[in-house]
């Protein structure tokens, strides 16, 4: 299998967050490789892997990282694929990940979801990976219907929670 997704993380210490990308993808049949790579510590390996991940067939690439959380921006600036960056709740609550990735120069984009929400970035990976992927597209229909149901079905559960002065 070729990947089409790369998770990128700073240390391994990220990886109880980026499982849940994993899982989501691994649930959605979408190939997808993880590799630990520090902007900071291993910035050859970081360039190498950005000017190489096209032609190796990545699609989109998911970059975490805590702290200064220079990852998904390096990884940006030298490559043409769309990169999810995942702020990394490591120190100040996340709030220093986050202000630093979304804080990219006019040019250089990242999208940027919640504060350690891995799962929400694979889920914009496979929304754009299905724009050109009809059973891909199926897959991930069938996973928001799934979502509609459960809220459904737990709106009618609280239909039978009852209190004296509840009138629903």
């Amino acid at each position: 299998m070729t990947p089409k997704v790369s998770i990128i993380m700073g240390s391994t210490s990220d990886l109880p967050v980026l499982r849940k990308a994993a899982d989501f993808l691994d649930k959605m049949e979408v190939p997808f490789e993880m590799n630990a790579l520090s902007a900071h510590r291993t910035p050859a390996q970081v360039e190498e892997f950005a000017r190489g991940a096209k032609q190796r067939g990545i699609k989109v690439i998911i970059a975490a990282a805590g702290m200064a959380a220079a990852l998904p921006g390096v990884i940006s600036a030298m490559t043409p694929l769309p990169v999810i960056g995942v702020p990394i709740d490591s120190t100040l609550q996340g709030q220093d990940a986050l202000l630093s990735i979304v804080q990219m120069p006019p040019g250089i984009s990242v999208a940027t979801v919640g504060i350690n929400a891995a799962m929400n970035a694979a889920v914009l990976a496979v929304e754009m990976l299905a724009l050109s992927d009809e059973e891909l597209a199926t897959r991930y229909d069938n996973f928001r219907a799934a979502l509609a149901d459960k809220i459904v079905k737990a709106n009618a559960d609280l239909a039978e929670v009852k209190y004296s002065f509840k009138t629903n």
